[in-house]
């Protein structure tokens, strides 16, 4: 199916015959998917409905109260009795997902005080907002990896570029850049993020850019060193003689071998960005109030210790997460080992 190099088919089988890490990577990328759809599978809307023999599909489209026979212009209310009542009179039906709750929708119906234990309905109970907790594990999870990601790729990109220039170009240019990262990497990230977040209400974006200028720094010594090595070799003396300019002998001969060892830092970021996330989440400088999260979900633990489900669930979470993040970096590093 894809056209891999001699050198490129080796490690692939040498990380596949590690069968923790395949099959981490094959968990890991379920459970995205799986987050990516959390509107299938957690959600206060119906899948599909039927009214008057016409089909509707209320997860991806709104639909008034009006337009059902109700009173209201606004956006219909699926769980309420009059809905349901007027969806229903005519023979009509609704097929919710399996779990009927949004991330921010509470339940009203329940029969003890919230946060409530795991039920029928709630499969692991309630938060103390009577939210559902599947739900809000379902929707921090997809922001999570989401945001790791994202942090990854940026900082992946940052981080390559300046190691390349540093160690390819060496003499002044990486006596500065050295000095630089040196001053950079003093900066207390997680006081700056508190201390910024008392000016500017943190979100998604904000935190991604913030965390961006200080993430990158952890490739830049290791992409840094292999072009200092690779930029003497007699393959990339030639390819200067034969008058190839500065970027094409970089990109082509020796950001390839650079890539070896980068590869096998990524995984080791993304539970990084995901560790420092949940960490600012928990001390509520991360995320908006309200937003699902599983470091909010870890400080309701905290604060009503009478609900264990509340921090079992988010440490299962998080555990399950970063054990299949480390376990696929590691069959990544042995995969790229020269030495195997």
């Amino acid at each position: 199916m894809f056209n891999l190099s001699p050198v490129a088919r080796r490690r692939f089988e040498r990380f596949k015959k590690n069968r923790r890490g395949w099959w981490s990577l094959w968990l890991f990328i379920g459970l995205f998917i799986l987050t990516l759809g959390g509107e299938l599978i957690a959600n206060d809307k119906p899948l599909v409905l039927s009214f008057k023999n016409e089909l509707y599909f209320p997860v991806f489209k709104r639909y008034t109260e009006q337009q059902f026979g109700g009173q209201l212009p606004f956006q219909a209310d699926y769980r309420s009795d009059y809905v349901q009542k007027l969806i229903k009179q005519d023979g009509g039906w609704m097929l919710f997902p399996p779990v009927p709750f949004n991330d921010d929708t509470p339940n009203y119906e329940l029969t003890r005080p919230a946060p409530s234990p795991p039920s029928a309905v709630n499969w692991l109970g309630t938060d103390d907002q009577s939210r559902d907790v599947v739900a809000r594990v379902i929707f921090g999870a997809r922001v999570s990896i989401l945001f790791a990601l994202a942090l990854t790729a940026i900082s992946a990109s940052i981080g390559i570029a300046a190691g390349a220039l540093q160690g390819y170009y060496g003499g002044w240019v990486d006596l500065i850049g050295q000095r630089v990262l040196e001053v950079w990497s003093g900066l207390p990230v997680l006081y700056l993020l508190i201390i910024l977040s008392g000016f500017v209400e943190p979100n998604f974006w904000w935190l991604l850019g913030i965390m961006a200028l200080f993430s990158w720094l952890a490739l830049v010594d290791v992409v840094r060193a292999e072009f200092l090595r690779g930029r003497n070799l007699e393959y990339v003396k030639a390819a200067r003689a034969l008058g190839l300019s500065d970027a094409k002998i970089m990109r082509r001969h020796i950001l390839p071998n650079a890539m070896t060892a980068t590869l096998s830092y990524l995984p080791f970021i993304l539970t990084g960005a995901i560790s420092t996330l949940s960490a600012l989440d928990f001390l509520g400088f991360g995320m908006p109030a309200g937003s699902a999260s599983l470091g909010e979900l870890i400080a309701q633990g905290k604060q009503n210790l009478q609900a264990p489900w509340l921090g079992l669930t988010a440490f299962f979470t998080l555990a399950l997460i970063l054990s299949l993040l480390v376990f696929i970096g590691e069959a990544l590093r042995d995969a790229f080992d020269p030495r195997a």
